[in-house]
């Protein structure tokens, strides 16, 4: 019975030990990632996609709704983003809104996924409007000690669906 108390409370002792991630972790993680997303955000409404770039790792993969297929690797996201560099952006005061960000964290890997929702003036309009809304993926992965986007991908919410014709 002895042995039994003993063994109990070693087992306990070990338990107790095992260090469990607290809310303040998980939030500092959340607020760590939400962060380099915003940053990149901020620089790509302004037509500057250095910020992503910035964050993608070497084997980067990417999805959107103009590409037919799957951008493979961050040599490809250059070129594909190469235009917007000399790009003059047609819309003025633009800003975004990041809505309901989460992230879902796996050992090393980071899923975040939110919802965008991108305003500003068009041409020859003087009220703002929204110009488009997304839904966003980002899987995040630790590289080296710092967070890399892996993968991203997004695509429009609530997109219109054409009818095929008979």
């Amino acid at each position: 019975m002895r042995t039994s108390v003993l063994l109990l409370c070693v087992l306990i002792c070990i338990v107790l030990a095992i260090p469990v991630p607290s809310k303040s972790a998980e939030n500092s993680l959340a607020d760590q990632i939400i962060a380099l997303e915003r940053g990149a955000l901020n620089r790509w409404i302004n037509a500057d996609p250095q910020g992503y770039l910035d964050l993608y790792a070497p084997e980067v993969t990417y999805f959107d709704p103009f590409r037919e297929k799957r951008v493979d690797g961050l040599e490809a996201m250059k070129a594909m983003v190469e235009p917007l560099k000399t790009m003059k952006n047609p819309i003025s005061n633009p800003r975004f809104e990041m809505i309901d960000p989460r992230i879902q964290q796996h050992g090393d890997i980071a899923l975040l996924t939110f919802n965008l929702v991108n305003y500003g003036k068009l041409p020859n309009r003087e009220t703002e409007s929204v110009i488009t809304r997304w839904n966003s993926t980002e899987v995040y992965s630790r590289v080296s000690g710092r967070w890399k986007i892996i993968h991203s991908h997004w695509s429009f919410v609530k997109p219109e669906v054409k009818q095929a014709a008979p």
